[in-house]
This record gives structure tokens, sequence and C-alpha cells, in this order.
């Protein structure tokens, strides 16, 4: 069972700016690879010149360290090499139809830096009483080195194979995944359990998610989920900050110091509220899965970027432009991506598999309007946002509270008729063999020169039957 890890990392000043370089070079070479590949595929469709050239799906970099690029020298060529795996991963990904092409890589937001064992040492310490091993992080090679970098490590980890280093909003971060060997259930195994239950045991083991803009999360057992007051406050003024700022930021000279001191600040800003949300996201998910009598847990399948999508625009019979709602539109998006819908399911899901939980999706229509009790739908039920009055037989509950049922009730449905059937999902490992490490060569087996088409279908068709055609030497 693969479990991730994410520890605040305490890198000197010193440290700091040899780890700024490495992230630097490496956005480099993966960026000039994007280029490179988008120079051969405008070539081969408008030159008659280049008809038979097409760009390598190789991870080859050294013929970008040249007379112009000499501090590339400086930072490991495992750095580098890394720069074009994560290039070549990108494109796997897209022939996999995960993604987009690879696109070019800011310098702004988050940066980090993908590191191999030939780059890292965890040193184990002594055992603390609770019997935990603890370990020190050396980074850095003995032409390059970094040295000791000091992190707090939360929870107990063993040795990665491969670590993250990365920078955000000026705090450091090392991140990583280990596989614990606990075999973790599929859906389909956990599923088949849950459906040799009765319909009534089924429901008393079902728990439905209703997720709303007032009440991020409402709950068919009577529990809801919120942010806390103060948090609310807090987001508020520093959102209120992060703007006064943003204008701030606008009216200086681009390039000059005070800046940068001005996007330091609206990133540090913004920080928090990211990380609030992140936290509640977790604790959300946590408490949904840890509950002993929930083992299937419902959501409503919606449509997250769909429903925050921008409005169009509408012009009246003699051309001039109407108004469309655009800006309670903008509010009610922010409402919703600020609720952490689709993060707290994401996260949802993944602890559920590791208990032996299911989480399924159900349609989302008339949740709102129908009646758990004796099934009568009609829009006059819901009288107001929180009242929720049945105009057949009178049952009377909160909005929120009658829809969490009604989800619960559809999950126990799709699960007992056996209509539900887990997602098929396409990976790209990263380290799916040991082919980029220490007693590795400098590039990973299956690194060719593959022919593709001018067009996308055309590219698709090439990769699908891909076949080795030149073998990648040297780097």
């Amino acid at each position: 069972m693969q479990s991730g890890f994410r520890f605040r990392l305490y890198p000197t000043p010193e440290q700091a700016s040899r780890l700024l370089q490495w992230i630097g070079c490496q956005r480099f070479i993966y960026n000039a690879k994007v280029s490179e590949d988008r120079y051969f595929r405008v070539f081969a469709r408008k030159s008659l010149s280049h008809v038979g050239q097409f760009a390598p799906q190789d991870q080859q970099y050294s013929h970008f360290i040249t007379e112009t690029t000499p501090w590339l020298r400086e930072v490991p060529s495992q750095v580098l090499r890394n720069g074009a795996v994560r290039w070549r991963q990108a494109y796997s990904r897209y022939w996999k139809k995960l993604g987009g092409r690879p696109k070019i890589q800011k310098r702004h937001g988050t940066q980090g830096v993908w590191l191999t064992s030939e780059l890292f040492r965890f040193e184990q310490m002594a055992k603390s009483e609770a019997g935990e091993i603890t370990y020190r992080l050396h980074v850095g090679t003995r032409k390059c080195p970094v040295g000791v970098v000091r992190y707090t490590a939360h929870r107990a980890h063993t040795i990665p194979a491969s670590i993250t280093l990365s920078i955000d909003a000026g705090h450091w971060y090392v991140s990583f995944t280990n596989d614990d060997g606990v075999p973790e259930p599929s859906e389909a195994e956990t599923a088949d359990w849950l459906a040799a239950f009765s319909e009534d045991e089924l429901r008393a083991r079902t728990v439905g998610v209703d997720r709303g803009v007032v009440i991020p999360f409402a709950c068919s057992n009577g529990s809801q989920f919120d942010l806390k007051p103060v948090e609310s406050d807090r987001i508020a003024k520093k959102q209120a900050a992060a703007r006064r700022w943003q204008r701030k930021l606008a009216r200086r000279t681009k390039g000059g110091a005070n800046r940068r001191k001005a996007a330091q600040r609206v990133n540090r800003l913004r920080r928090y509220e990211k990380n609030v949300r992140r936290d509640f996201a977790h604790q959300t998910s946590h408490a949904l899965v840890t509950d002993t009598k929930a083992h299937l847990i419902v959501f409503e399948a919606l449509g997250i970027q769909r429903m925050t999508r921008k409005p169009k625009a509408k012009r009246d019979a003699q051309g001039r432009w109407e108004n469309n709602g655009s800006r309670a539109k903008a509010g009610l998006n922010r409402s919703i991506l600020g609720s952490a819908w689709g993060t707290t399911k994401v996260y949802t899901e993944y602890k559920a598999r590791r208990a032996g939980k299911l989480v399924v999706e159900v349609a989302p229509h008339h949740t709102s309007q129908e009646c758990a009790q004796c099934g009568h739908t009609h829009p006059d039920n819901r009288h107001s946002q929180a009242g929720f009055v049945c105009q057949r037989c009178g049952h009377t509950d909160n909005a929120d509270h009658n829809a969490g049922r009604n989800i619960a009730q559809r999950g126990v449905s799709l699960v007992l008729s056996g209509e539900f059937k887990p997602r098929q999902t396409k990976r790209v490992m990263r380290m799916r063999k040991k082919t980029v490490g220490a007693d590795c060569s400098e590039f990973t087996l299956g690194e060719i020169a593959v022919s593709r088409g001018a067009g996308d279908s055309a590219v698709l068709r090439s990769m699908n039957q891909e076949t080795p055609t030149s073998t990648a030497i040297g780097g």
C-alpha cells in the first residue's frame, strides 16, 4: 500500500541557495526538452525539407550544455538527467491520455527538484522512546555537497527511493512515497462484500454526503463539516491584505527588489488560506472514514469544473453588451472552490481504500427536492435554504440532511443492484523499476528515437505501436 509523506524542511541560507540553483537547472532542461519537441513538431507540419525528421522521444540532455550555458556544469549531472526523465514521464502521461502535452514550467509559484538515490542519503539515528527510528537527511554529492538538511518528521517513515524538495511561498518541504507492503483491498472486492448485506443492514452502514455552499458537507447521519469561524475571519483578512499588496505589486518596477518583496508578501498571505483548506479537507475526510458505523460513503457526482465556468457574454439586438451576472457568478465560483469539495472527495477515496471501505458517486439530480420519507419530488418541497417540507406526506427536515439521506439511499441501490463498476485508472509509475539511480546508466531502458506524424492523430497511432528504431547513445 502506497503512503505519501510531506515534511517541513529547514535548509540554511547557503543550502537554500544551492537547492534553488538545482531547481533552476532541472527546470531549464525540462523546458529545453519542451521547446525541442515543439520545434520538431512545427517543422514536421510546415516544412517539406524536414520530412522524415521527428522529435526524439529520449532523455538526452548533454546537447543543452554548451558555451552559452556553462552554469549547467555547476550542478550534479543527475539533476539534469532527472529533468529529462520528468519530461519523458510527462509525455508518457500524455500518451496514456492522462493530461496534455508537457508545457513550459515557469519560475513563479511552487518550485521543486526531483532527486534520485545518488543525490541524497538518510542516515539512521538512535531509536526514540516510542521505538520509532529517526533519520538525518544528507543531500548532495562529493563534488557538489549540500550537507545535512534539517527536517521535521511528524510520523515514522522508511527510506524512499527518490524524494522531491520543493519551496512554496518561502517554506521548504521534502516529499516522497513508500510502499509499506500491506495489501490494499480493491474496490471490486469491497463492493462484493457490501453487496452481501441486506438493504436495511447496508443502509445502516452507509453515509450520504451532501455538498453545498452554505454548509460544505452535510451527512445523512446528522454530522456537518465547515470551517471554524476564526479560520473564516482570518482568511477574509488575509484575502483583503493580499488584494492590497497585489495592487502595490502592479505599481512597482519589474525586476526590482521591491517588486520581488511584494510578490513574496502576496504569496505568504495566500499560503495561509491554502494550508487551512487543505487541513480542513484532511480532517473532514478523516472523520468520514474513521466513522465505525460507515462502510459505504456516497457523494454526488458533481461536475465542479463545469459548475465554476465563467458565464458567456451576452449582446442585445443592437449589439450592445448586456449584464450576464458575471460578478455574482464569480462570487459563487469562489464559494464553491473554497469549500474544498473535490479535494475532500479525493482524500476520502484513498483513505477509504486503505480502511477497506468504499466510496461511490450517484446522480445528483433532485436530491434536494425529493422527500427521503415517501420519495415525492417537487420544487416546492424545499421552501427555503435550510427548510424542507414534503407537500405529500408533510415530512419536515433540514434540507441538507434530507438530501444526504437521499444520496445514501441511491448509493445503497447502486451497490445492491450490481451496477457499480470500479473506474479503470491509467497510471504512469515514476519508478516502476529501478532504471534511474545508483548503479544504473545515464539513460533509462527504452530510450529510443521514435518517428511520429505531424498531427495529433498520427502521433497517437505511431506511439500506440511504438517500436525501437535507434538506441540513444551518449549523454
